[in-house]
Parts: C-alpha cells; sequence; structure tokens
C-alpha cells in the first residue's frame, strides 16, 4: 500500500453511495461531499468511518402518520473490497477484531481518496461485540463509547496497518473520532520508549488534528460518564490526564466530554458557518475557533438537466465551481426548462407514491431535514386558515415534506405525525404530501424538482445547513430564517427571500412572529412573483446558481481546509 497519504479525515458517517447506507443526514453528507472534492482537487487524503451493516434505518408511516423503524439490508460485498489486514482494538479488557473494508473515490481528474471502513463483524469476536459496528446512531451510551473506540483508536490503528505512517493532519469531523488523539499520544510515548505520554507528547498531537465543530447547542456534545469510560477504556495513562476530557472542570462533572477532547487536542479548529463559529466562541470562550462555511459537491448535486446546461453554457464547471458565476448568461428559457424537467419528474414521484394528485403548474414549496423540533417543520402550517386563504388570493401552492425523525426522539416522531396528519386539514384548497424514508435520492430530486425551498430552524441553532446550498445548485430560490449559512447566502429578492429579518430577537417565542414574516413573504412577494412576473423569477433562479452555487460548494470549502488547516 503506499503511504503518500498526509491527511486523514475521520467521521461517524460518510454518504458514500446511495445504495450504501452509511449515513443518516447532513453530516455524513457533508462528508462525503468533502472526499469527493479531495478526490477531484487529487489531495493525499483517506477517511475512516465505520461500516454500519444495519445503516441509520428504513423510515415507513402507518396510516396516522407514526414513524417506525426498520434495519436497512445490504451486501458490503457488491460495494467494498475486503482488505487482507486486520486489527484489533481493546475494550473493556478484550479484544476486539477489526476487518477494514475499502471503498476509492475517484476525483474528474482521476485522484484518488480511500476510505476505510471498519467492521467488527468477525468470527473471533463475541456476540455483542460483533454488532458494535452495525447500527449508526443506535444503542445506548455503552454502545456509542465503544463504537467510538473503533473509530477513533481503531481508525488510527487501520492506517497503520495499511501502510499510511506518514500522515501529517488528522481532521475529526465532530468529536464522536476524538480518542483518535489517544492513540496518536500512545503512539508518541512508544517511539520515546516510555510507557505513557507526557506533555510534549500532546503538544505534538496537538500540532497533528484539526476539528471541525457542527453543533451549536451543549446537549449535542458526546458526553460518557467517567468510570464508565475509564472501565471501557483501559486506560491508566488517560485517567492521569483527565484535564484533556473535561473531567471535573467548570463545563462538566465527573464525565468524558468528547468535543472537550477534540477542542483541546486540535491546533485548528472552525466551525460550519461565519453565525455558527460566532455562537462556538460564546459556547467555548478559551479555544481558537475559525470558520469555514460548509459546501456542497456540484457534480453530486446538479441535477442531470442542468448538467447539460452547464456543459453547453459553462464549460468546465466541474473543474472549476467558480465559473457557475457565469449562470448570468445562461438564457431565461433554458433555466426555466431544465427546471421544469426536475419538477415533472418529482411531481410524477409525487404522485405515484402518494396518490396526491400534485399539478406541474403549482408552485411547489419543499421541506426536507431530520425531523428535529428546533427545525420547526410545521412552521409553515401554524395558521393553515391563513395559508388557505393566502392560496386563493395570491395564487396556489403545494407542498412536499420529507424527513426522519431518529428512533429515539419522540418529540421529532410527533412532528413528523402532525405534518403528515395536516395534509386532511389543508384540503381541497392546498394538495400536501409527505415523501418517506428520505434519502439521497429522494433529496436529490427534491432540492431539484420543487421551485422554492423553505427552512424555518430557531437560531442560532442551526450550524449551517446544505440542503439550501443543493436546491441553489439547481436554480431553486430559499425562503429561510437567517440562521446558518443563509446569513452569507441570502441577497434579499436576488438569490431568495429571508423569514423574520425584522423579528425580536430577545422575544421569549419568535414563532408567532417568524410565522407572521414567512406568511407575508409568500403572500405580498414570492406567489405573486411566481404567477405574474416569470422572468423576475427566473433571474432570481439564476442568481441563486451564480452566486450560491459557484461559492457554497466543497471546491471552494475544501480548498480553504487546505491553505487553513491541513498546510498552514
Amino acid at each position: 500500500m503506499s503511504n503518500h497519504v498526509r491527511i486523514a479525515y475521520f467521521s461517524m458517517e460518510i454518504a458514500i453511495r446511495p445504495e450504501i447506507p452509511t449515513y443518516s443526514g447532513g453530516l455524513g453528507m457533508l462528508a462525503g461531499d468533502t472526499l469527493r472534492s479531495a478526490a477531484d482537487l487529487g489531495l493525499p487524503m483517506a477517511a475512516v468511518s465505520l461500516i454500519h451493516r444495519k445503516g441509520y434505518f428504513y423510515q415507513r408511516l402507518d396510516h396516522s402518520g407514526w414513524q417506525t423503524e426498520e434495519p436497512v439490508e445490504w451486501v458490503p460485498g457488491d460495494f467494498l473490497k475486503d482488505r487482507a489486514e486486520r486489527v484489533v482494538v481493546q475494550i473493556e479488557g478484550r479484544d476486539v477484531h477489526l476487518r477494514i473494508w475499502q471503498y476509492d473515490f475517484v476525483g474528474i481528474k482521476g485522484g484518488l481518496v480511500p476510505i476505510y471502513l471498519l467492521d467488527a463483524d468477525l468470527p473471533e469476536n463475541s456476540e455483542w461485540d460483533r454488532l458494535l459496528t452495525h447500527y449508526l446512531y443506535g444503542g445506548d451510551r455503552h454502545y456509542r463509547l465503544c463504537q467510538e473506540i473503533i473509530l477513533g483508536i481503531g481508525g488510527i490503528r487501520a492506517l497503520r496497518a495499511l501502510g499510511h505512517n506518514e500522515i501529517e493532519r488528522f481532521h475529526m469531523n465532530e468529536g464522536h473520532a476524538a480518542l483518535l488523539s489517544l492513540e496518536l499520544l500512545n503512539e508518541q510515548a512508544c517511539t520515546a520508549g516510555r510507557a505513557t505520554f507526557n506533555e510534549a507528547d500532546v503538544e505534538n498531537v496537538r500540532g497533528m488534528c484539526a476539528f471541525t465543530t457542527h453543533t451549536p447547542v451543549p446537549a449535542g456534545q458526546d458526553q460518557f460518564a467517567w468510570e464508565m469510560a475509564m472501565r471501557v477504556l483501559g486506560q491508566p495513562a488517560a485517567e492521569k490526564m483527565s484535564d484533556l476530557f473535561c473531567c471535573d472542570n467548570i463545563h462538566c462533572e465527573n464525565v468524558m466530554n468528547m468535543t472537550y477532547l477534540a477542542l483541546n487536542m486540535s491546533h485548528y479548529i472552525n466551525g460550519v458557518a461565519k453565525k455558527h463559529a460566532e455562537v462556538s466562541r460564546h459556547m467555548f470562550a478559551e479555544y481558537r475557533i475559525d470558520a469555514i462555511t460548509n459546501g456542497v459537491h456540484a457534480p453530486t448535486w446538479v441535477s442531470p438537466a442542468f448538467q447539460r446546461l452547464f456543459d453547453l453554457h459553462i464549460p468546465g464547471w466541474r473543474e472549476d465551481n467558480f465559473s457557475l458565476r457565469y449562470a448570468l448568461s445562461v438564457p431565461q428559457n433554458e433555466i426555466w426548462a431544465a427546471h421544469a424537467e426536475n419538477k415533472l419528474r418529482l411531481v410524477d414521484r409525487i404522485n405515484r407514491e402518494t396518490n396526491a394528485g400534485f399539478d406541474t403548474n403549482v408552485l411547489t414549496i419543499g421541506f426536507a431535514r431530520r425531523a428535529a423540533t428546533y427545525k420547526r417543520a410545521d412552521l409553515l402550517l401554524r395558521d393553515i386558515g391563513k395559508l388557505k386563504a393566502i392560496a386563493a388570493k395570491a395564487g396556489g401552492i403545494q407542498i412536499v415534506y420529507g424527513g426522519k425523525a431518529h428512533p429515539q426522539d419522540q418529540p421529532g416522531k410527533e412532528f413528523v405525525q402532525r405534518i403528515y396528519q395536516a395534509r386532511t386539514a389543508l384540503k381541497p384548497e392546498i394538495k400536501m404530501a409527505y415523501l418517506v424514508n428520505y434519502d439521497w435520492e429522494l433529496g436529490r430530486q427534491m432540492t431539484a424538482g420543487v421551485d422554492l425551498w423553505l427552512n424555518t430552524p430557531l437560531p442560532p441553532m442551526e450550524a449551517s445547513g446544505t440542503s439550501g446550498m443543493k436546491a441553489a445548485m439547481n436554480g431553486v430560490p430559499s425562503l429561510s430564517i437567517l440562521d446558518g449559512w443563509w446569513i452569507e447566502g441570502c441577497i434579499e429578492g436576488v438569490t431568495g427571500w429571508a423569514i423574520g429579518e425584522g423579528t425580536d430577537e430577545s422575544a421569549q417565542d419568535r414563532t408567532p412572529q417568524d410565522a407572521a414574516s414567512l406568511y407575508r413573504k409568500l403572500e405580498e412577494v414570492i406567489i405573486p412573483l411566481f404567477y405574474n412576473d416569470r422572468n423576475r423569477f427566473i433571474d432570481t433562479m439564476r442568481f441563486a446558481i451564480a452566486l450560491n452555487g459557484g461559492f457554497f460548494n466543497t471546491q471552494r470549502m475544501v480548498l480553504q481546509y487546505v491553505s487553513n488547516a491541513y498546510f498552514a
């Protein structure tokens, strides 16, 4: 195995291809898009994750809209190469053997980024240990900690077993992989002939690591009871340096906090949007936190219809995503024709799967993301009577939803059910559909096929968000709360529209004001523009591609990581 790899990227989830269910949502999609762009740019990078043999879950909704989950069935051998190398990690004092699967991303110029997926389902392991790499975000805290030992410690050992001994930077995509720093510390001590690591080793390892935080709230941090963590890890040296793990400090009592471990062991730390970095600096005031705003992989998310259009008018756009700014010169009728093709495919799918009777001539609003309560998926439905009146006065609308709630998130499941059941109340004036099992392929169809992309998080809870970027790549403008990336991407009336720009942020509950702003924008601006001034609406579509598609892509994002985090 060539050891030219200089950057190792660790992520608990990676969206590799639609048939491989090793992702749950935005974090995994971002990881996959990052690695695809790294391959396009020819970076000397490799990635590490887990096999997730049962995936996240397959979503079903019953007649009442209540979500149930099933394991995802797939065959790793159909897509991945089984490496001969094996590694071992210790969990609670016992050996857990790991197989290594490989998938290669090949870039547009032939660059190769291997992804290594660790798999504990081996006959040498106990029945319980064999399940440790089965379920993405499954099980209890104990199960999660065991997974993070496999990812962080097992991941470093896998890279070494494969001959990657010259790696200069280890990038942690969220705190799940923070234990890689502990393995690097042990390597430092071993190289120096010492039994345990010291402060000098900490400084050396810190210089190797970079950390991207994605959560704007403390609840999003992985934390484990200290006693359990030390028992499961079984490394006395770690116990002696508990300050690195956030044990008994002002932020957390008697726990191992993976976010703080990653913060303490990284020379470079970033948030995923300018606002998110600002929020993170308030949360973690003692750390220097930079901002690199997320992006999406243009060749993956630009639909076939727009790919043909860009190939005709903007040759070389795959190699140079910034050239999408020339979309402003693409004729309006061709933009609309490409969009109409995407919309027809989406409407056909909606009608086949839900029998909702969607019409391609009606303004179609899309909303799809993880069904967490802070995302406020029901904001549009807060006043159904008002929404019906708007549709009757300004012009027709139809709404398509999608998204999964975590199996243990009861409020999220209730959100899904409430939205699903709103279909009846909206009839007959407004047609609505809920598409189940929101995944990569459905995401591609929805972000390309609707006329307007809606996002309504409760600020400042949206770290970045990327679905609106995917929509912009296909000329679909956003109507969104000013949070995450949209603070940077919104030029009012040019690339899309903002919700709640006049909202009193000190209000205890800003939802009523945000709902009023949302209804006002639809009634007074967007719906009239769509039906009565189509050319201006298409101009907004072109600006969405040129300004947002041309900037909010992982090609730009990865180049920022190269200059700021990897080879600074």
